[in-house]
């Protein structure tokens, strides 16, 4: 995005005032979806005093206000999620940058909404009416990868692919691989605690950060965690951070553990099933046998032909779903675990099922996971995404009964999912300017929580509460934990200017 002299805030505005922060009131479902437009009167007094303060503590070309630049800001990929109208956008470039936003935000009880590169599901970095949104996507230095320690030190907004190839360069591999890993952030992929097609035997982002530089609801800089193998001195306050979404400070440096990469030449086991409950029943069977494949990934009809009509990727689509599992295991034991993760497919409906060491074939079969959701993109209708999380041992049931309401809702559902941990992602399609097919699909939405939540699931695995999942978090957790979570966030944010209306 190209900076102009007619985007940013050129000099202070004069003005003084305070307003209470308020959350959003309504369902999370629909709100403004139109081009954001600032208010043609200008902001108020409040609102001139903070550009004020900012424009006076950064450099004209930080500061955002024109309409056409602020835009691409105001909402995550989150579709159907609301978004308010910002009082302008903050593009930070250091720790000391977030720190006087956030100062001068507090000061006035302005809400500052944290933003990383945008490609959450949640709606949570949505904007609020009258927010500074604070983007720290030119916060993207890689201060260090250290050998020895096997850690690396980085700034929020390096994508998380960069951080990969870094590490790679020295021997190193940082597991977690959300699918958005070409264009996500590690601060956004810390803010909501993100997983991947990794995550199955390597764990998850929460797993991986050793420490983190935060910027209070006050505008004070403080670390927690540590750089040490083992540390216990006080609350676990870096694990607190992760996954908060932004609503308890702002990350503006993270220290990652790392591990030894992986082997070049992992084999790939594919089985191919009549129904989707079939393909949970195989996945149960193979971890009741006690196998750990490094991703273990499922892909339905639909999103095989999407993937095929958009790349012309030639993948069968006669099945109901595939199943993808790879091992990484050295050898011998990679072609025992090959051989046996083959079996349980075979013994559980898989209509045909094979097992691979060829490189070429195998990324062709997991690049068709990843492009699930960009091809389903393309096919020009409205997308809703879900992320429930059942036990591994309820997937089938709980497969069996995302395509009943499917059927009964009249939406059309694709799925994808991280099998090997019940992480699911119906996918659910719905034709634009279509308000009685919009309405169903906000049922199925609903229903679909509720079933995970009735198969003692969680109903998000990955992707964050945000604004979409609020009433869902709600139903999971229940009023004493709900509490818990509100006085850790009243005593970290008394004024509720961070991220209000999000996560809690």
């Amino acid at each position: 995005m190209a900076d102009r002299a007619s985007d940013v805030v050129a000099g202070p505005a004069g003005g003084e005032g305070g307003a209470a922060v308020v959350e959003p009131e309504g369902r999370p479902f629909g709100g403004s979806t139109a081009p954001a437009e600032l208010d043609p009167s200008g902001p108020d007094a409040t609102g001139r005093a903070v550009l004020a303060e900012l424009a006076a503590a950064l450099d004209p070309d930080r500061i955002l206000t024109d309409p056409d630049t602020v835009r691409p800001y105001v909402h995550d990929e989150a579709e159907w999620a609301a978004h308010g109208t910002p009082l302008c956008v903050v593009r930070a470039r250091s720790t000391a940058e977030v720190a006087a936003t956030v100062a001068a935000c507090a000061r006035h009880r302005i809400p500052v909404v944290p933003r990383g590169a945008g490609t959450g599901l949640s709606g949570g970095a949505n904007a609020v009416d009258g927010c500074v949104l604070l983007s720290t996507e030119r916060m993207t230095a890689i201060r260090e990868v250290s050998v020895g320690e096997r850690l690396a030190v980085v700034e929020p907004g390096v994508v998380n692919d960069d951080l990969r190839a870094a590490c790679a360069e020295q021997g190193l591999w940082y597991p977690p691989d959300p699918a958005s890993a070409p264009w996500s952030t590690i601060g956004g992929n810390v803010a909501t605690n993100a997983g991947g097609l990794c995550c199955v035997k390597y764990g998850v982002t929460r797993d991986y950060v050793l420490a983190l530089e935060v910027v209070t609801a006050a505008g004070e800089v403080v670390r927690v965690g540590r750089r040490t193998a083992k540390g216990v001195a006080g609350y676990d306050l870096a694990g607190l951070m992760v996954g908060s979404e932004g609503t308890l400070g702002v990350i503006t440096e993270i220290t990652v553990k790392l591990r030894p990469a992986r082997p070049d030449a992992p084999r790939t086991v594919v089985g191919f099933f009549e129904s989707l409950a079939d393909c949970g029943a195989a996945v149960a069977a193979v971890t009741e046998q006690g196998l750990q494949p490094s991703v273990f990934e499922l892909v339905d009809r639909e999103c095989l032909a999407a993937v095929n009509a958009w790349r012309h990727a030639g993948l069968p689509e006669s099945a109901a779903a595939l199943l993808l599992a790879r091992t990484d295991l050295p050898e011998p034991a990679a072609g025992a675990e090959a051989d046996a993760i083959l079996a349980a497919f075979t013994a559980h409906g898989a209509t045909e099922a094979m097992a691979s060491t060829d490189e070429t074939e195998s990324e062709a079969l997991f690049d068709a996971r990843r492009m699930a959701y960009p091809a389903l993109e393309q096919l020009g209708m409205g997308m809703l995404t879900e992320d429930v999380c059942v036990p591994r041992t309820r997937m089938a049931s709980m497969l069996a009964r995302i395509e009943e309401i499917s059927h009964e809702r009249g939406v059309r559902i694709a799925t994808v999912a991280h099998a090997g941990d019940g992480n699911l992602h119906p996918l659910m399609l719905t034709p634009h300017d279509d308000p009685a097919a919009r309405d169903r699909t906000r049922a199925a939405f609903d229903e679909i929580i509720a079933a995970a939540l009735e198969h003692g699931g969680t109903v998000t695995g990955e992707h964050g509460v945000g604004l979409l999942k609020r009433d869902g978090m709600e139903r999971e957790l229940g009023p004493g934990v709900l509490a818990m979570q509100r006085a850790v966030k009243a005593a970290l944010d008394p004024d509720g200017i961070l991220n209000p209306g999000k996560a809690v």
